[in-house]
């Protein structure tokens, strides 16, 4: 079974994008972000605490309707709290726990882990979402000063923005987020329009992977630098240094950012690497086909249970760590964000036997991939990299699907 996504673009229609910028707030601003982002967290356990309560004890469903309705009357008891934000941010994070609530349900229908919305512990609330410009929030706002660019938000003030690079489209919602000691703001805009790249006639199937991120059907493998492992010396320091620290003490919450600190870098590494390697990518083909992987299931933990223990646990963990660290989800979705853009087209493929089969005659065989990098067919002796023989395979079943949808 194959899947097909054809992302190619018309010149001139517009796509969504995000645009990601430093936030340079003053202290006292500092301080009013981090309130901000405590009240609204504070409003989505209490919410969350309201449909427990009301279901548990009377069987009553609470919607975001109801919880939205009351939102007047608490704003006008605690003018001095959650009187202060915007109502428009407020009424996103209501909606954010009602989507969380429309997940679990899906899931239970499925049959899937449903995953119950939990409360949000002050580590894991860090984003407040303002979902319309200029109600609550209004980006650059300040003409009178054409060289520095402001956001402003209500109950904040206008905080200054390290602003990288043009903002393109219609600016649709604002995020604040923070990561680590940082604070940046997220712009989502409607209309940006798509850059189409000049055709090159060339097509390419893609194999990723732990030693190499991505080796092409042409036979060009693109780095893997493996970002945590560099790192993990000075992770692991940082780690010991942070369980030496008591609880609720200023130097422990300073051990805390600098591990936060070190895995922020690790992500911005892999970002980069991900946007580095779609680039080249998209740049060099016009039909760029890849694994339809399911990273979830492949990076699952094969401790097994009490009554039935797993086997070679400390080698699917190790190799759990390295296909998180090479991060093929982050670049999977790099890639198809530049290819839509780019005008090429993106199609995936079931990767099922498509390293056991001989790209040369079809055999396929668990023989034949004699290691992890050495294929041989057993059928015809056909010889080749292990990455590159997967590769064809993988253009190979693109193409032809490509081809029966062209043909219907």
């Amino acid at each position: 079974m194959v899947w097909l996504l054809n992302v190619g673009m018309k010149v001139g229609v517009g796509v969504r994008r995000s645009f990601k910028f430093l936030l340079r707030p003053t202290g006292k601003q500092a301080a009013s972000l981090a309130a901000c982002l405590e009240d609204h967290r504070q409003l989505y356990n209490a919410a969350l605490e309201h449909r427990r309560t009301a279901y548990r004890k009377a069987g009553v469903t609470i919607r975001y309707g109801d919880q939205s309705g009351e939102l007047k009357g608490i704003r006008a008891d605690d003018p001095a709290g959650q009187g202060r934000w915007s109502f428009s941010s407020q009424q996103a994070t209501l909606r954010r726990l009602d989507k969380a609530f429309g997940s679990f349900f899906t899931r239970l229908r499925e049959g899937r882990t449903p995953g119950f919305p939990r409360f949000k512990g002050r580590g894991w609330f860090d984003t407040v979402t303002w979902p319309r410009d200029g109600d609550g929030c209004r980006w650059d706002c300040q003409p009178e000063h054409p060289a520095t660019t402001y956001v402003r938000l209500q109950g904040i003030g206008h905080v200054r923005v390290h602003q990288h690079r043009p903002v393109q489209g219609r600016v649709k919602t604002i995020s604040v987020k923070r990561e680590g000691n940082r604070w940046y703001v997220i712009l989502s805009c409607d209309d940006v329009p798509a850059q189409p790249l000049p055709a090159t006639g060339a097509v390419a199937g893609i194999d990723m992977g732990v030693a190499s991120l991505v080796t092409t059907s042409d036979g060009d493998p693109l780095a893997n630098p493996r970002h945590l492992k560099a790192s993990a010396g000075r992770l692991a320091a940082a780690q010991r240094a942070l369980t030496r620290k008591k609880r609720g003490s200023r130097r422990r919450r300073k051990a805390v950012a600098r591990v936060a600190a070190l895995y922020a870098k690790v992500r911005r590494q892999r970002r980069d690497t991900a946007h580095k390697a779609a680039l080249t990518l998209v740049r060099g083909y016009d039909v760029i086909v890849h694994e339809d992987l399911r990273i979830a299931n492949m990076t699952r933990s094969a401790a097994g249970t009490i009554a039935q223990p797993g086997r070679n646990v400390a080698a699917k963990s190790g190799l759990n760590r390295s296909i998180l660290d090479a991060g093929w989800g982050v670049f999977l979705r790099v890639l198809a964000h530049k290819a839509e853009s780019a005008g090429r087209e993106l199609i995936a493929v079931d990767p099922r036997n498509t390293s056991r089969t001989c790209a040369r005659c079809g055999h396929c065989a668990k023989d034949n991939r004699v290691t992890q990098a050495r294929f041989r067919c057993q059928a015809c002796g056909h010889e080749a990299h292990a990455d590159v023989n997967a590769a064809k395979n993988i253009l190979r079943a693109g193409l032809a699907l490509r081809d029966a949808a062209e043909a219907a």
